[in-house]
């Protein structure tokens, strides 16, 4: 079940970020607050900067100006680890899926331990892959890999999941299947979740708050609470609630 929420739990104040020795401005005075066990979705435009701010977010990219802080630390001198998945798997194709799951805890000097053994087929077990430990991701479909790829970014237990489009090369139909798996995952595990994605369906089904990256160079112009019952199920995408949601989310996008 989601944790008790902690206030500013993930907290960034004044972020601003630009390219190309600082002449094409991206991100511009973004400041948000994340409780703990929230699960958050990023909006916007393609190209208006939200890959970016979640890999400031993640400690990948230092910003131009500004700051991070997880969990009242500043994340560059954090030492707990985050989760981060992005739309392509990134599976090592020589390595099993359990070998690729198993990886962040060889990282951390847990190699041939039976505990990070167990930990590993314990995280396929609950990303629904048990007795696919030894299948390579070329054996795998789609949505499995990403699973994989889902199973090896909580395999080392964070605090913090950023999640840039999992499910963006995905069909439809796996879409919606994996989206399911996510929220079930997410409930089976104390994280706090950032999901950045295009689809406005998507953000509304799966967050308790949908963030929305506006302008150029961007800011965040909108926090819409989806205070829409749990445990989310698909057949609510149908009712007149969960329409006004999605009203309300592409207006802010469009600015209306």
């Amino acid at each position: 079940m989601m944790m008790q929420s902690t206030p500013h739990f993930l907290q960034a104040e004044g972020i601003c970020h630009s390219f190309a020795d600082e002449r094409l401005p991206v991100l511009e005075n973004v400041a948000l607050s994340l409780p703990a066990g929230a699960f958050v979705a990023l909006v916007g435009q393609s190209g208006v900067g939200k890959s970016t701010l979640l890999r400031i977010l993640g400690g990948l990219t230092v910003p131009t100006g500004g700051q991070v802080w997880l969990d009242g630390m500043p994340i560059a001198a954090q030492q707990a680890p985050i989760g981060i998945v992005f739309q392509r798997d990134s599976l090592m194709p020589w390595r099993t899926a359990y070998e690729n799951v198993r990886l962040p805890l060889e990282i951390l000097g847990e190699k041939n331990s039976s505990f990070s053994q167990q930990k590993a087929l314990d995280m396929l077990a609950l990303v629904g892959l048990a007795g696919y430990e030894n299948s390579y991701p070329a054996q795998l479909s789609g949505g499995m890999a990403q699973r994989v790829a889902i199973a090896r970014a909580l395999v080392h237990e964070p605090a913090l999941l950023l999640l840039d489009e999992p499910f963006g090369a995905l069909d439809a139909l796996t879409r919606e299947r994996m989206g399911q798996e996510l929220l079930r995952i997410w409930q089976a595990m104390p994280v706090t979740v950032l999901l950045v994605t295009h689809s406005i369906s998507e953000a509304v089904l799966l967050a308790d708050e949908v963030l929305v990256l506006n302008g150029r160079p961007a800011t965040l112009t909108d926090r819409i609470p989806i205070d829409l019952p749990r445990p989310r199920r698909l057949e609510q995408t149908e009712t007149a609630v969960f329409q006004e949601k999605i009203t309300a989310v592409r207006q802010a996008i469009r600015g209306d």
